[in-house]
């Protein structure tokens, strides 16, 4: 379906540019038949119809150089002004070439009637080839200074040729100045088909990143007026060729004054006729100027609908506009409306952000009291106009939290919707918020002039968000309760990202394997009571656990009096036999601090190598684990440290500092390895 829709405009371009060409191609193809056989190039001589197709291509050019003026000096647009400089040029020059038509104001023939319009042409096309140019701002600056003068001498140099040309006076009262200056004339006249040639190249790469109307008028014209320069230095005065370049340079001129008068006639403004030929820093501060406008009537039209504004100071508001901008009423209506649509579909997107970002604060991380509270922040902020209120069902009864709503003193009691979908009752909206389809709460919203479908639809949403975030949020602090009583945060918080983690088996990787025991734990058992063990035992643990998960550590399991605790499994750390040793030392010192005289004291063990590290055990009941010689070795070095000790294997001593207080221990022998194991006795990482 796209392939059809793309390529007739594919093939017609091409068709149309070739239709273009072809007509424009005619008056050459015309002139070069009638050069070919002079028989057919007769005399016309005409007088009134010769002054009157002048003056009318005359009277184009005024009124098209007073319109073009007038929208340069809007924004100061140096194209602009050349362009209108080139139109008065052309006006003035062609007024000359008519007025000094034989039988006129004249009785016969001068230099001025031949010379006026070669003259006045070429330099309409030196003022429109400047224009074409990308000039920098420095030179537009420069052009905008200098245009005055340029005007008033073009001006003072067209009234001091009328002067000559009607008083007769020479050198202008030489019938024969024309024929004497034909070399030239022929100059003149290549040097102006060469500008209008760059124009037209210029204009057409301007037009295809701006498809303006007007652009097209003026590359058409441009090609008309270098055929009329080559007729008029081909063509004999009174002769069929010289009749063609009049005809050609008043269709030229007609042209672009047509599409103005269309543009005029379709817009009902000159205002913005020639937008398309304007410089790009002018159209830039155009776009700027109208965006600048359009947010000020925004603001007025969300002002009205407030009621900051009556309907009196809006019109006054948008009359202000169209004498600023030109606008006809038509325009300043359309303005109006874009402005009433802007609004609209900022409001919307407004509040869609708002479903977005609680959609985004839904997560099952966030506390159910403080999901719906910054929910309710956020709608006071998205939904201008709006109050919110939320209440939860418990035990029953509805409670309506005063943190939960964008109106404390909004304490009427509203009935509650009995079904899924939301009721709209007295200028309340209520939206049922459920959890397992049944009944948790609910949302009610109410504005001042009611809600539109629009409004209905997104609280809807809204309240289905708020319904899957609660729900959410309950969830994860159920199971989070449930995980964190048996295993470590870490290792819950994976197993809720991440559920496959869950599954039998697991992976190689390096870790640092942490055991400790209570030495004298035996002896302790038998002459205490139960009740005493596990208050020693809790104590101690709670110290323990601490310090580990302090460090990034993950707490694997408790046997008896033993611990056993994983670094970089399952979180990846690099510094994992740092972090390992620190917590030893943590462990130690804080025991210590709560051991009473007598009382068993922990010994720990630790060491880094790979390991197979994953959930270990049977389909019915598993338990994250790490095995391996390293955690072997692990636990072998707890056993041969003392009360009080923290003794470290060879591997884990290379990862720690160089400056760490060490005590070395030897290669010891370690039961069920035929190799010794080098050990250390770890006193502190840093030096004393």
């Amino acid at each position: 379906m796209t392939t059809d829709v793309q390529v007739p405009p594919r093939r017609g371009v091409p068709a149309r540019l070739a239709v273009w060409v072809f007509h424009l191609a005619l008056p050459l193809a015309g002139l070069w038949l009638l050069l070919a056989v002079p028989a057919a190039d007769v005399r016309l001589e005409h007088h009134p119809t010769h002054f009157w197709l002048v003056a009318l291509a005359a009277a184009v050019n005024v009124g098209l150089a007073v319109i073009v003026a007038r929208a340069a000096r809007r924004h100061d647009d140096a194209r602009l002004l050349l362009v209108g400089l080139g139109f008065l040029a052309a006006a003035v020059f062609l007024g000359l070439h008519a007025l000094a038509t034989p039988g006129v104001l004249l009785g016969g023939r001068n230099g001025g009637f031949a010379l006026a319009t070669p003259v006045g042409l070429g330099l309409a096309a030196l003022f429109t080839a400047v224009s074409a140019l990308d000039l920098p701002p420095a030179r537009a600056a420069a052009v905008l200074r200098v245009v005055p003068w340029l005007r008033g001498g073009l001006l003072g140099f067209a009234a001091l040729w009328l002067v000559v040309s009607l008083a007769g006076l020479p050198p202008l009262a030489d019938p024969a100045l024309a024929d004497r200056f034909s070399p030239p004339l022929v100059v003149i006249a290549v040097v102006s088909v060469l500008l209008y040639a760059v124009v037209t190249v210029r204009y057409y790469q301007l037009y295809r990143r701006r498809r303006s109307v007007m652009l097209l008028s003026i590359i058409t014209a441009n090609v008309l007026l270098a055929e009329s320069m080559i007729a008029v230095a081909l063509g004999p005065s009174w002769h069929l060729t010289w009749w063609l370049w009049h005809v050609l340079m008043t269709l030229a001129f007609g042209y672009i004054g047509y599409s103005a008068y269309s543009g005029y006639q379709a817009e009902g403004a000159t205002t913005g006729l020639f937008d398309g030929v304007r410089t790009e820093e002018t159209v830039q501060a155009v776009r700027a100027e109208y965006g600048a406008a359009l947010e000020a009537l925004v603001s007025a039209v969300r002002r009205q609908e407030a009621g900051e504004i009556s309907a009196d100071e809006m019109g006054l508001i948008t009359a202000g506009m169209a004498t600023r901008f030109g606008l006809t009423e038509g325009q300043t209506a359309v303005l109006g409306r874009a402005a009433a649509a802007l609004r609209g579909e900022r409001e919307q997107i407004e509040r869609l952000g708002v479903l977005v970002a609680i959609g985004h604060e839904s997560r099952v991380r966030i506390a159910e009291e403080d999901l719906l509270r910054r929910a309710v922040e956020r709608v006071a902020a998205g939904f201008d106009g709006h109050e919110v209120r939320v209440g939860l069902l418990g035990s029953g009864e509805m409670r309506w939290p005063p943190a939960l709503s964008t109106d404390p003193g909004w304490t009427a009691d509203v009935a509650v919707p009995e079904g899924l979908d939301p009721v709209e009752r007295d200028g309340v909206l209520a939206c049922p918020l459920t959890v397992k389809d049944l009944p948790a709460g609910v949302l009610l919203a109410r504005r001042d002039g009611g809600f539109t479908d629009r409004d209905r639809s997104l609280f809807a949403s809204l309240s289905s968000q708020l319904s899957m975030g609660l729900e959410n949020a309950r969830l994860y602090h159920q199971l989070d309760g449930l995980f964190r009583q048996y295993m470590s945060p870490d290792v819950a918080t994976a197993l809720l990202a991440d559920p496959e983690q869950a599954a039998l088996g697991g992976a190689v990787v390096e870790v640092t394997a942490v055991f400790a025991d209570l030495r004298g734990f035996t002896t302790f058992s038998e002459q205490a009571t139960p009740e005493e063990i596990v208050v020693l035992l809790n104590r101690y643990f709670e110290v323990a656990t601490a310090a580990v998960l302090a460090e990034g550590g993950t707490v694997v399991q408790f046997v008896g009096d033993a611990m056993m605790a994983l670094f970089n499994a399952p979180a990846r750390q690099p510094d994992h036999a740092v972090a390992a040793a620190r917590a030893a030392l943590a462990m130690q010192a804080g025991i210590g601090a709560i051991a009473e005289p007598g009382s068993p004291t922990f010994r720990v063990g630790i060491n880094t190598g790979p390991a197979l590290v994953g959930n270990i055990g049977s389909t019915a009941l598993r338990n994250f684990n790490a095995m391996g010689d390293a955690v072997n070795v692990a636990a072998r070095l707890e056993s041969i440290a003392e009360p009080g000790q923290v003794v470290i294997g060879g591997s884990t001593r290379a990862r720690l500092p160089q400056d760490a207080q060490l005590d070395a221990l030897g290669p010891l022998p370690v039961k069920g390895r035929t190799e010794p194991v080098v050990a250390y006795r770890l006193r502190a990482l840093t030096p004393p």
